[in-house]
C-alpha cells in the first residue's frame, strides 16, 4: 500500500541507487543553481574591490548584506510555499528570477576610476591584470609610469627594475614591463602627504545594474532555496533511514556545481574579463531551470500546492493567485534594491528583525505545541542558535578568506584567487559520499553520533581551521608576507569537515524535528540563522580590512598581521563553543525524543 504526502500525492515507488529517483532531478537542479551562485560568489568581493574600487571594508559590508538577505528571504519563500504555492511552483519562480539576476551581473558598466594628483598634475591610475600579478600605472597623456603605493608613499618603477624591497612592495615588479623613459615627469618618490588620491565610481549605470542583479538573485533564492530542500525531505517517509544519506547526496550535488563553477567562472573572469565569468554563471542557472521543469514527472507529485483547487480558483483583483506571486516576486526586487545599496541599514536592523522572528517561532512552540512536538521543536531551535556561530566563522570564505587568498597567500603562477573557492566543494565531493555511507553503517550498528554531537565537533573544527591559518601567518610567511597555499587548503579542509557534520545534517534535522504543518517555515528559519550569521561574518571580515589603492593592498605586512590576530581570536571562540555544546548534547539528545 502506497503512502501519500500532505497534498495527497502518491509516494515515489521508483528508485535510483536505493533512493527516490526524484532525488536525481533535485540533485542536478541544485547543482546548476549552485553553479551560478558560487561561480558569482567566487569573484564577487574581489570584483567589488578591483572593478568598482570599493575599499575592502565597504566591499565586505556589501557582501555581508547581500549574503544576509539571500538567507533571510527563504523565511518568506518558505511561508508562501507552505500556505499557497507549494514547493515546486515556488522553485520555478525563484529559478526564473535567478536567471535574470545572473545574466544582469554580466553588464559591468565602467566601474571605478582612481586618480593621483601631485602638485598641479593629475594622473589616472590604471591597473594591468586581475589576479596577484596586478600592476599599477600612472597615466597622463602619452606618459605611462609604473608605480607602487606603500605606507611610505608612491614609488616610481624605472625601466628594467626587477623587484623592490619587501618592506615597501605592494605588488611584484615584472622584468621588462615598459615603465619610465627619459623625460617622464612623474617623480621617483612622493612621500605620504605629497599627493592626493581621488576615487570615482560609475554610479549612473554600473552600480545600479550591479545592485539590481544582486536584488534579483536575493529574491530568487528566497523562492528557491528553502523550498527545494523541502521537496527533498518530501521524497522520504517519516523515520526513513535513507533520509540523512539522501540529504548528503543532495549536498554533494550542491558542491559539484560549486566546484565546477569556481574553476570555470573564475578562469573566465580572471583571464578574459568579469563579464565572461558572470555570464557563464547565468548559463548555469538557465540549465538548472530547464532541468527542474523537464524533470517534474520524476518528482511524482511531491511539493504540490497544499490546496491546489483553492490556488487555481482564487483571484486577487481579477488576477489568478499564482500570477499574483509572480508579480509580487518582481515587485519585491525594488525594495531589495534600495536595501542592498544601504548595507549599513541591513547591518543595524536585520539582527533585531531576525531576533523577533526567532522569538515568534519559540513562542509558537511553547504556547501552541505540547509533549514530543514541543521538545523536538525546542531542540531544533537550540541547534539553530549554535549554528549561527558556525556560519559566522565558516562564511569568511566569501569575504575575508577570499581577500586573504588575494593579499596574503603565495600561489603558483597558474593558480588564481578564485580557484581557492573550489577547495571546499572539491573536498565535499570526495568526502561527502564517504560520510553518507558512514552514517548508514553506524546507524545500522546504533553507533551514529547524535545531531548535537555532530554540531559540537563541527564548531571545534571550524575554529581549528582559523588557528592553523593564524599559526602559519606568524610562523610560515615568506619575505613578501605571503603564507604558502598549503595552509589555506588545510583551513578549508578542517572547515569542510565541519560543514559535512553540520549543514546536510542540519537540513535533515529540520525536516525530522519540525511539526509537519510548519516545516517550510522552519526550513526558512534554518536559513535565517545563516542570514544573521552573515551579518556577524561581515563584522568579523571588516576587522581584517587594510588600505588598498586601485584594488592593491598598500601594506602587506600589516594585512598579514591583522589576519593573524583576528583568526587566532575567532579560532579559540569556535573551539570553546564546540566544547560547550558537547557538554549539553546529552540533554538535547533526550529532548529529541527518539529522533537521532
Amino acid at each position: 500500500m502506497s503512502s501519500t504526502d500532505g497534498a495527497g500525492a502518491v509516494a515515489p515507488r521508483k528508485t535510483f541507487l536505493g533512493h527516490p529517483r526524484g532525488l536525481v532531478i533535485l540533485f542536478f537542479t541544485e547543482m546548476w543553481e549552485r553553479f551560478s551562485f558560487y561561480g558569482m560568489r567566487a569573484m564577487l568581493t574581489v570584483y567589488l574591490i578591483q572593478h568598482f574600487l570599493f575599499g575592502p571594508e565597504e566591499a565586505q559590508g556589501i557582501y555581508a548584506a547581500y549574503a544576509a538577505l539571500v538567507y533571510l528571504m527563504p523565511v518568506v519563500g518558505g511561508l508562501i510555499a507552505d500556505k499557497y504555492l507549494g514547493s515546486r511552483k515556488a522553485v520555478i519562480i525563484g529559478a526564473v528570477l535567478l536567471v535574470a539576476g545572473h545574466f544582469t551581473m554580466a553588464f559591468e558598466g565602467t566601474g571605478g576610476r582612481e586618480r593621483i594628483t601631485i602638485g598641479d598634475t593629475t594622473y589616472a591610475i590604471e591597473v594591468d591584470g586581475r589576479d596577484q600579478d596586478r600592476q599599477l600605472f600612472a597615466v597622463n597623456g602619452d606618459e605611462r609610469v609604473q608605480i607602487v603605493v606603500s605606507p611610505e608613499g608612491v614609488r616610481r618603477v624605472d625601466a628594467g627594475e626587477s623587484g623592490l624591497p619587501a618592506a615597501i612592495a605592494a605588488a611584484p615588479i615584472v622584468q621588462g614591463v615598459p615603465a619610465t623613459t627619459p623625460g617622464d615627469a612623474f617623480p621617483a618618490f612622493i612621500p605620504v602627504g605629497g599627493y592626493t588620491l581621488e576615487t570615482t565610481r560609475d554610479t549612473q549605470v554600473g552600480e545600479p545594474l550591479l545592485f539590481l542583479a544582486l536584488s534579483l538573485i536575493i529574491v530568487g533564492v528566497g523562492f528557491l532555496k528553502a523550498n527545494i530542500s523541502t521537496v527533498v525531505g518530501a521524497l522520504y517517509e517519516e523515520n526513513d533511514p535513507r533520509r540523512d544519506g539522501g540529504f548528503t547526496i543532495f549536498y554533494v550535488g550542491i558542491n559539484l556545481g560549486s566546484f565546477l563553477a569556481t574553476i570555470a567562472c573564475s578562469y573566465l573572469g580572471f583571464t578574459y574579463g568579469w563579464a565572461y565569468g558572470f555570464g557563464l554563471a547565468g548559463i548555469g542557472m538557465l540549465l538548472g531551470l530547464l532541468t527542474f521543469i523537464l524533470g517534474q514527472g520524476w518528482l511524482e507529485g511531491r511539493g504540490a500546492p497544499p490546496n491546489p483547487e483553492k490556488l487555481a480558483g482564487t483571484r486577487v483583483l481579477g488576477i489568478p493567485l499564482e500570477v499574483v506571486f509572480w508579480i509580487g516576486g518582481l515587485v519585491a526586487v525594488f525594495p531589495t534594491w534600495l536595501l542592498i545599496r544601504r548595507h549599513e541599514v541591513i547591518e543595524a536592523v536585520l539582527p533585531w528583525a531576525a531576533g523577533a522572528i526567532f522569538a515568534v517561532v519559540v513562542g509558537y512552540t511553547v504556547t501552541r505545541l505540547k509533549g514530543v512536538e514541543r521538545s523536538r521543536m525546542l531542540v531544533a531551535q537550540v541547534l539553530i542558535f549554535f549554528s549561527v556561530l558556525f556560519w559566522a566563522l565558516f562564511e569568511q570564505a566569501g569575504s575575508s578568506l577570499s581577500l586573504f587568498a588575494d593579499q596574503s597567500t603565495e600561489m603558483p603562477s597558474w593558480f588564481n584567487v578564485g580557484y581557492t573557492q573550489s577547495f571546499n566543494p572539491g573536498i565535499i565531493i570526495l568526502l561527502g559520499p564517504l560520510v553518507a555511507a558512514l552514517w548508514v553503517m553506524l546507524g545500522k550498528r546504533r553507533l551514529e553520533p547524535s545531531t548535537p554531537v555532530k554540531f559540537s565537533v563541527a564548531l571545534a573544527l571550524v575554529g581549528a581551521g582559523f588557528l592553523v591559518l593564524a599559526w602559519a601567518s606568524l610562523n610560515a610567511a615568506n619575505a613578501d608576507f605571503r603564507v604558502p597555499l598549503m595552509f589555506l587548503f588545510l583551513t578549508y579542509l578542517l572547515h569542510t569537515m565541519g560543514e559535512l557534520l553540520l549543514s546536510p545534517v542540519g537540513l535533515s534535522m529540520i525536516t525530522k524535528l519540525s511539526v509537519e504543518r510548519v516545516v517550510g517555515l522552519m526550513m526558512g528559519v534554518w536559513f535565517l540563522s545563516s542570514s544573521v550569521a552573515h551579518i556577524a561574518a561581515g563584522v568579523i571580515a571588516k576587522a581584517t580590512a587594510t588600505e588598498t589603492v586601485a584594488g592593491v593592498v598598500t601594506d602587506p605586512a600589516l594585512a598579514l598581521q591583522t589576519y593573524a590576530s583576528l583568526y587566532n581570536t575567532i579560532g579559540w571562540v569556535g573551539v570553546g563553543t564546540g566544547v560547550l555544546l558537547l557538554v549539553l548534547s546529552p540533554v538535547l539528545k533526550k529532548g529529541m525524543a527518539g529522533v537521532n
